[in-house]
């Protein structure tokens, strides 16, 4: 087992948004949280990174309870979190933003920076392009190679494919899973259902802070509650 929450519990001063949460990630796997907006999905997120700690409940990473640990010191755990919105440095380069991602390392990190360009050819060609230039898609490629650069072995991500093109959105989840089947486990956000439950192992489901069931994504896919609330179809199609 790589993460389990147990019971997380997280306000917002007198809101409560996660109303005692558990759930489990298995190392190599893709996860993804399902829900509508407000479910508590990105303050899964947030908390999973150190930038919201629960009330009260625990969270263990790799048999390490991690549940005060502080928001600058995930990194080094092994946990890079991909915001929603890319949040890359917009006055820096490409390769600089890259670079940003390494800061808790020492040594050389050339050859990740290499495998960085293989993964994200395009970010190759504009590597001395300052990030603000960048289409949506490049900017997302941008900000999800520099987690990793960080080397993580969990990569929280938060809508990587909100407002791209659907060619893009493609590209975006093809590389999603050729994270995976390098080594590094992915808990994903994704307003897409559909797509995120093709790529994921496992997936679940949120409502109002609470998780209300949780499958196999290839279950949930055929599930006619998922199918009706979050795919847009109608059970009577089913």
């Amino acid at each position: 087992m790589m993460l389990q929450v147990n019971d997380a519990v997280v306000r917002y001063g007198a809101i409560t948004a996660l109303h005692g949460i558990t759930f489990e990630i298995n190392q190599g796997e893709i996860v993804t949280l399902l829900g509508a907006n407000g479910a508590g999905k990105s303050t899964t997120l947030r908390m999973l990174s150190g930038l919201h700690a629960p009330a009260t409940g625990k969270i263990i990473f790799e048999g390490q309870d991690i549940t005060n640990t502080k928001a600058h010191q995930f990194v080094a755990l092994g946990i890079a979190h991909v915001p929603e919105g890319r949040r890359i440095f917009p006055q820096m380069t490409v390769e600089e933003n890259l670079e940003m991602g390494a800061f808790t390392r020492s040594g050389s990190f050339s050859d990740d920076m290499d495998r960085m360009y293989e993964t994200f050819p395009i970010l190759k060609e504009r590597r001395k392009q300052l990030g603000g230039n960048l289409s949506g898609g490049e900017q997302q490629m941008l900000a999800i190679g520099r987690a990793l650069m960080g080397s993580p072995r969990l990569l929280l991500l938060d809508e990587p494919s909100m407002g791209l093109a659907p060619m893009i959105v493609e590209t975006i989840f093809r590389i999603i899973g050729e994270i995976r089947d390098s080594g590094t486990t992915v808990l994903v956000v994704e307003q897409n259902a559909a797509q995120a439950l093709r790529l994921a192992d496992r997936g679940y489901v949120m409502e109002n802070g609470r998780i209300v069931f949780s499958d196999k994504a290839s279950n949930l896919l055929h599930d006619e509650r998922v199918r009706a609330v979050y795919l847009g179809e109608s059970v009577e199609g089913t």
